[in-house]
Parts: C-alpha cells; sequence; structure tokens
C-alpha cells in the first residue's frame, strides 16, 4: 500500500492499549458512554414522569385545567427543537462540551422546576429543561455507531434501545409513586443528584472527538428560526389540537399557518445554505428513509400506548396515580427481560425478519385489546403489556442498527438527531391521533347509545325499572339517583367502545409496518474487526 492511501480500517497499532475485547472500546470509554446513556435516560424519563401527577402539580400552583397541560407540552415543544439542532452543536463544539453543558443546564433546570411558586415560572422552566436535555438524546447514539466496532452493536444497541424506550414506559409510574409518597417537588428534585454525577463523569472520561469551531462562524441563524417555527408550531398543533376541536380554534389556525411558513424557509435553507442547521442528506439512504418511517411509527407504539392505557385506568377503572403506574410497570418488565434476548437475535436473524416480528406483536397486543369492556383490569391488559414490551425491543434493535449503522461516521451526529426527532414526532402525532378519534367516536358512539336506552325501549325501561326500585330502598331520591347511574353506565359503555376503535386503528397501523419492512435493504455483513475507533 502506497503511504498516500488511506486504510478502510485502523491498523492493530492505533487501536487504544487496554481495549476491553468483548466491547471493544477501553475502560474509560465504555465509563464515559455509560455516564451518557444514564444522561439521556433522565431526559426521557421526565417527558412523562409528570404525567400521572399533572393533578397534584395543577392544585400546588393553583393552574386551572387549561394551563396545566403545558407543563408537558412547554418540555416536548423545546425539545423538539433541541433533537436536530444537537447534531451541529455536537460537530462545532464536541460532544463533551455539548453533553457536559447539556447535563449542568438540565439538573439547574430540574432544580428550578421544583423552586416555581406558579404556573407561568413551571412553563418556562420546563422549556428550559427540555431544550436543554433534548441535547443529550441524540449524542448517545451518535457515540453508540461512531465509537463502537460495528461487531459489537449488537451488545449496545440493546442497551441505548432499552434506555429509549424504558424511559418513557416507566415515566408514569416513578412520577406516580414520588408524587404519592413525598411530593410533586420530587419529580424534578431527583434529577439534581444523578445530573451532577453524570456531569462529572463526562467532564473526566468524554474525550470521543474534537470541536470544529468554523461551524460556529457560519451558524446559519435563518434555518434556526425556520427549524424551531417549524417544530414548536407542529408540536403545538398536533398536542392542542384535539382539544380545542383543530382548525376551527383560531390559535391552532395560526400555529398551522406559522408552521407552514416556517418548514418552508426551513427547507430552502436546508438545501442552499453551505453549511445548514440540518442535514438532510441521509434520507437519500434507503435504509435511513425506511429506518426513520419506522422510528415515528414506534414512537406511536411507544407513547400512544404509553397514554392510553393510563387514560383507560383512569377514566373506565378509577384508578389513582400510584395504581396506574403499578400496572403500567409490566412493560417495563417486558423490555428489561427482552432487551439481552434481542441482543442476541440481532446476529442470528435478519434485521428485517425481527422488525417483522416486532410489529406483528405490535399488532397482537392491540388486536387483542380491541376486545376491551369496562371490566378489564391487570390481568387482562397483562398479555397486551408483555406482547408491547418485547416488541418494542424487537423493533428497536434492528431499526437502529438498520438505519444509523449502514451511514458513512461524518454523518452519524447530524442523522441520529433526525433519527431522534421522528420518534417524538412519531408520539406527538400519535398522541394527537388517539384524543382526536377517543373524541368523535366517543360522541358517535353516545349518540348511539341514548338511541339504544330513549324511552319507549322496553329493555331500557325495564333496566331503569329495576334500578329505581333497589335505590329507592337505600336512598330517598331514588329514582333521580337510578337515571343518573344509567346515564354513568351510558358514558363509560361509550368510552371503552371509543377504546376498542383506538386499537382497531393501532392494529391496522402496526400490521401495515409489519409488511413495509420487507422494503428495506438487508445490510452487508461487517467484518469483526471493522471500524469503531
Amino acid at each position: 500500500m502506497s503511504t498516500s492511501q488511506t486504510p478502510t480500517s485502523p491498523p492493530a497499532s492505533d487501536v487504544p492499549p487496554g481495549t476491553l475485547a468483548w466491547i471493544g472500546v477501553t475502560p474509560r470509554q465504555l465509563a464515559g458512554f455509560l455516564a451518557m446513556v444514564f444522561g439521556m435516560f433522565m431526559a426521557i424519563l421526565d417527558i412523562q414522569i409528570v404525567s400521572a401527577s399533572l393533578a397534584e402539580i395543577q392544585a400546588g400552583l393553583s393552574a386551572s385545567s387549561d394551563e396545566i397541560p403545558w407543563v408537558q407540552t412547554a418540555y416536548l415543544i423545546a425539545e423538539v427543537v433541541m433533537i436536530p439542532l444537537s447534531g451541529f452543536l455536537a460537530r462545532a463544539l464536541s460532544t463533551r462540551v455539548l453533553f457536559l453543558s447539556a447535563a449542568i443546564g438540565f439538573t439547574a433546570a430540574s432544580a428550578l422546576c421544583a423552586t416555581a411558586t406558579s404556573i407561568d415560572q413551571m412553563i418556562v422552566y420546563r422549556a428550559i429543561q427540555g431544550f436543554i436535555g433534548g441535547g443529550m438524546i441524540p449524542s448517545v447514539f451518535a457515540v453508540a455507531f461512531s465509537l463502537f466496532p460495528p461487531s459489537k452493536r449488537n451488545i449496545v444497541s440493546p442497551i441505548i434501545g432499552l434506555v429509549a424506550t424504558l424511559a418513557p414506559t416507566i415515566g408514569p409510574t416513578v412520577g406516580g409513586y414520588l408524587s404519592d409518597s413525598y411530593s410533586w417537588h420530587w419529580l424534578f428534585l431527583v434529577n439534581v443528584g444523578p445530573g451532577i454525577l453524570v456531569a462529572i463523569a463526562v467532564y473526566f472520561l468524554v474525550d470521543f472527538d474534537k470541536p470544529d469551531y468554523s461551524l460556529l462562524d457560519r451558524f446559519d441563524y435563518l434555518g434556526l428560526i425556520s427549524m424551531a417555527l417549524m417544530l414548536g408550531s407542529l408540536e403545538y398543533v398536533l398536542e392542542e389540537g384535539p382539544r380545542y376541536d383543530w382548525f376551527d380554534d383560531q390559535t391552532i389556525a395560526t400555529f398551522a399557518v406559522v408552521g407552514v411558513v416556517g418548514a418552508l424557509v426551513f427547507f430552502w435553507r436546508a438545501f442552499t445554505a453551505k453549511d445548514p442547521i440540518v442535514e438532510l442528506r441521509a434520507f437519500r439512504d434507503r435504509n435511513f428513509a425506511f429506518g426513520s418511517f419506522f422510528s415515528f411509527t414506534m414512537g406511536i407504539g411507544l407513547y400512544g400506548l404509553t397514554y392510553i392505557y393510563p387514560v383507560y385506568l383512569a377514566q373506565v377503572r378509577g384508578y389513582d396515580a400510584l395504581m396506574i403506574g403499578e400496572t403500567m410497570f409490566v412493560t417495563g418488565v417486558a423490555m428489561f427481560m427482552t432487551a439481552p434476548i434481542a441482543g442476541r437475535l440481532a446476529s442470528l436473524l435478519d434485521p428485517r425478519a425481527m422488525m417483522l416480528i416486532g410489529f406483528a406483536g405490535f399488532a397482537a397486543g392491540t388486536y387483542i385489546t380491541t376486545n376491551i369492556t369496562s371490566d378489564w383490569d391487570f390481568y387482562e391488559l397483562l398479555l397486551p403489556q408483555i406482547l408491547r414490551g418485547c416488541s418494542l425491543m424487537l423493533c428497536m434493535v434492528p431499526i437502529n442498527n438498520l438505519s444509523l449503522g449502514t451511514l458513512p461516521k461524518e454523518q452519524l451526529k447530524n442523522a441520529s438527531g433526525l433519527f431522534n426527532l421522528t420518534r417524538n414526532l412519531g408520539g406527538a402525532f400519535g398522541l394527537a391521533m388517539i384524543n382526536t378519534i377517543l373524541n368523535k367516536r366517543l360522541d358517535l358512539h353516545l349518540e348511539r347509545l341514548h338511541e339504544s336506552v330513549s324511552w319507549g325501549r322496553a329493555v331500557a325501561e325495564d333496566q331503569l325499572a329495576s334500578m329505581q326500585q333497589s335505590m329507592s330502598q337505600v336512598l330517598p331520591d331514588g329514582d333521580l339517583s337510578a337515571i343518573k347511574q344509567l346515564a354513568r353506565l351510558v358514558r363509560t359503555q361509550a368510552n371503552v367502545l371509543s377504546f376498542a376503535d383506538i386499537f382497531v386503528v393501532l392494529t391496522v397501523l402496526f400490521a401495515s409496518a409489519a409488511i413495509f419492512t420487507l422494503m428495506m435493504h438487508k445490510p452487508a455483513p461487517l467484518p469483526a474487526g471493522a471500524g469503531g475507533h
């Protein structure tokens, strides 16, 4: 080989001394990476940690029912803007500086959230927390696929996949426990100690790449502003649209227009700027494009089902936050148990086959739940939740490997931001779809059921008479109480039918995704020692 040639993989002499053969990196590199993984866990956990405790926060801050959802919405909107931006910042500042700054800022913002005395303060602090925390999530994926050798990714990918999917799944469980046992302040204070430790570990252990400060001289401010308007408006419309009947509301319509204008400017800058704020060329790769679509779909399964089960348990079964968390914990256990199996299967099976099995498992779980009734409890939801937990891991590992594992190393930081963005947008779209269908189908089922229990229906009149007779023996206003109870039964049944409709739609969606997995290319086998250093 001539001296002018560059080898495709580094010679053995370039391998860092002390490299651990089983993982392909040094102990210091592994410890730094694990510190980053824990930081990502905190950032993702905080998306859902407040979901089961909004009532407690509302009472503590004297907030209205319209204001309290912004405790979660502000975090999501800010995070979704930072996630794609983090790729540029990691290249300009280095992974170490970006992650260290994010860990410190996230910890400080968490402490501020615990000190909030008004809903306005809480919304501002949560937005800061989400924006800064969003910088930690894509960095872990980029490091995982650039630091570790391809032959070791079946060990690393289940780790980051488990964290990325387990954190939002157990969020309601952790949040419910903290608010029930202590107070809502501990939803945020719980981040302070671990956040400080993560920052210290990253400062001393992480040194994976070098900064390119010249990128800051060519920073595309117009691209950043347009991206923030596009993603922020999209997230707002998806979050608030179902509550305010979409474009019938003036504010929703205004943000939709702002989002479209922002999108037009953003894509113009992305294709014409010398150094755009977000590089879109990764989508030229067929596997990355399809992988992002599957990541979007998986986001629906991850965030959508994490939302719909607690809503059912609260509205129909009357569960409190802690009981919901204990019921939802099944999915987390299934994911934890499946992670090592998924890593092993990734080295034995065609990744497309793993994804097909995973999405088919999603579809099977939601299909079972199409038969849901108002009596369904922990045991009826046990199998669907196990199927969901196992399917998440079976999908996450091959989607990560196929989407990011075949890209050039110089594209990984930017592509990781885009990849994680699609998962979050999938979650936002899934929540909007679920809430919209629930509202529309609830009205439809109520109308139909009201016809079934109207005066003149012998069955309805007999049922009401029986209830009035029973209640009149124990209550002075038994007749009125019976009518109210019948109305509650009708609404509960309409609610349950609406949940069943949601699960039918999700079944079709996941079954379709399973079929589309066949359109991805299988990557060529990688040599055992290729890349990674």
